[in-house]
């Protein structure tokens, strides 16, 4: 996993349950603009497990560097705190890396205790979409 995620992991699981509900709306806020030409989700992916309107897209440079993308609306403080956790966490972060994020990753920073199971099967969907889409490109 790569030191970033593997450190906002560590800070989700310490946390008490109320605190984790505030982290996640920090996290809400990281999410980057989309650079123009996916504007309105052109040329992404919907991750259509989830309750919100959620798009991804990723690209692995030729030095294997994966770059991300997401497109989710700011009324879904939830949704939008996975795009920014995966957003922070992955910068920087190489195909290995990523790939090797464990499938679990929502479940190891607890939030399965915090938040609905539907936005944790969200979470996990927005994940593996992630991971799909790395996959094909490295390959």
């Amino acid at each position: 996993m790569p030191p970033a995620l593997a450190r906002i992991v560590d800070e989700f699981a310490g946390a008490p349950r109320d605190v984790v509900l505030e982290m996640l709306l920090e996290y809400s806020d990281a999410v980057p603009a989309l650079p123009a030409e996916m504007a309105g989700g052109a040329g992404m992916e919907q991750v259509v497990e989830c309750q919100t309107p959620f798009f991804l897209h990723t690209e692995v440079a030729p030095d294997r560097t994966v770059t991300t993308y997401f497109d989710c609306p700011p009324e879904a403080p939830t949704t939008r705190a996975f795009a920014g956790i995966l957003s922070e966490g992955l910068a920087g972060a190489t195909a290995e890396q990523v790939l090797a994020v464990p499938d679990d990753l929502y479940h190891r920073m607890g939030l399965a205790e915090a938040i609905s199971p539907l936005r944790v099967r969200g979470a996990g969907a927005i994940l593996a979409r992630l991971k799909r889409q790395v996959r094909e490109q490295a390959s």
